[in-house]
């Protein structure tokens, strides 16, 4: 167990889903953007017309600068946010993944100087090499995310893996082609939207018109065969993230997917009709609006995982819920039943690690941070608040509360209460204390 990084009126996990959501823009675009770039540029060579390629420097630029330089600090700042919001599900990826995320930063490695070598040898080597170092680049970058698919689809439906342990059976899960098509295909939906922007600073009417009416054709289709994978995404969900999709997921993430991507569709067919008409401040507020439907995907594929961080191994709260016999991993119920949390868990103040009438209320407070705050805040105002939920449920009497814990592990997205009885009167008290 590792110390718990509380957020005041937000959560942990939302910090992280920030900072994640934000980082598929760049990382996307880095996808998408360079098979944009050899179209227009195999096309600038074969037509010989050389104008073509002063977009090719612009959105070589702007991909090299968000993707490169943004995108890697925003994927820096995924670690590091993950590392202390649940730093034992990261261990648990990387004891299970290490050899795919060492293969995936060779690829990256060979994307980031790519980008760099392509944007500075434009016009000073030969058009084959040129368009060589692009198709290298390209092709590494969508390796990247056939790897980080796998990894991410893994936390939501490990397959076989929780039986065998086995690497493969975790990595081609039943949800990992239909994400990755997804995924794949709404990149080149992200591609068009910054394709756009570019072509909005460019001073050649004729090669705006081109991008802007090839751009708005790829975002189209993006989007259309993005819709349609997720619809094959949703059919292969595992039977609880069906029932979390159904009961617990906002209504407002739902529309906020279906309008954004919608509102994408009207602006690309716009941009089709009249592609000079396009300028600066509608192409990025329109990236404004994949990111809302980026964001409330994201935020629903996090939803329908609950409750664990790792399906069928292992609880939001990082609490090992299911045997991997093949790994020699041991479910811990039993032991914190018998010892207490406050006991396990090794960053809890000695005062509160036996339980009396003066520290009681302190010591459920400890507990409510440990299994709680990974998804609750304890904050009055705040996201998911347990004083307001608390209120909301009008608890105060704390045998009621106790029969509430012993009834949580029924619930679709909480994981079960565990500890010793004592632990359950303190946190009941607790929570009793914060109705009042």
């Amino acid at each position: 167990m590792y110390p718990i990084w509380e957020v005041p009126n937000l959560s942990a996990g939302i910090i992280l889903g920030i900072i994640a959501t934000f980082h598929i823009l760049p990382s996307h675009l880095s996808v998408s953007a360079m098979w944009f770039n050899l179209y227009v540029e195999t096309k600038a060579y074969r037509e010989n017309r050389p104008e073509y390629l002063e977009f090719i420097k612009k959105y070589t630029l702007l991909l090299l600068v968000f993707a490169y330089v943004l995108g890697s600090l925003s994927g820096v700042g995924i670690w590091y946010s993950a590392t202390v919001a649940n730093p034992r599900g990261l261990s648990g990826l990387i004891h299970n993944y290490v050899w795919g995320w060492a293969a995936e930063w060779v690829f990256f490695i060979v994307e980031v100087v790519g980008i760099f070598v392509y944007y500075y040898t434009l016009n000073k080597v030969d058009i084959k090499t040129h368009l060589k170092i692009g198709w290298i680049f390209a092709i590494a970058s969508w390796i990247t995310m056939i790897i980080i698919t796998g990894i991410l689809s893994f936390m939501l439906s490990p397959g076989k893996w929780p039986q065998t342990g086995n690497f493969f059976d975790g990595f081609f899960n039943q949800t990992y082609w239909s994400q990755l098509f997804v995924r794949t295909t709404v990149m080149f939906g992200i591609g068009a939207g910054y394709a756009i922007a570019v072509s909005a600073r460019l001073k050649n009417d004729d090669v705006r018109k081109l991008v802007v009416k090839t751009a708005s054709r790829w975002g189209i289709a993006g989007l259309v065969l993005g819709a349609l994978a997720v619809q094959w995404y949703l059919k292969a969900l595992p039977e609880n993230a069906h029932g979390l999709l159904g009961s617990i997921v906002p209504k407002g993430l739902k529309t906020g997917m279906v309008v954004s991507f919608s509102a994408m569709i009207l602006y690309f067919v716009y941009a089709h009709i009249k592609p000079l008409t396009i300028r600066i401040v509608p192409a990025v507020l329109a990236i404004a609006v994949l990111f809302v439907g980026i964001w409330s995907a994201e935020r629903m594929r996090e939803i329908i995982r609950k409750p664990y961080v790792i399906s069928h191994y292992m609880y939001s709260n990082q609490i090992i819920g299911s045997d991997v016999r093949s790994k020699g991993v041991k479910a811990e119920a039993d032991l914190i039943n018998e010892r207490g949390i406050l006991k396990i868990a090794p960053f809890v103040p000695s005062g509160l690690r036996d339980i009396n009438e003066g520290n009681k209320l302190q010591a459920g407070k400890m507990i409510a941070i440990i299994e709680c705050s990974s998804c609750h805040v304890l904050d009055e105002n705040g996201l998911r608040s347990l004083p307001k939920m608390m209120k909301g449920l009008g608890f105060k009497d704390a045998e009621v509360v106790e029969g509430f814990l012993d009834a949580l592990g029924g619930y679709l997205h909480m994981p079960p209460f565990y500890g010793t009885a004592a632990e359950k009167k303190a946190l009941a008290a607790y929570l009793v204390s914060l109705n009042k």
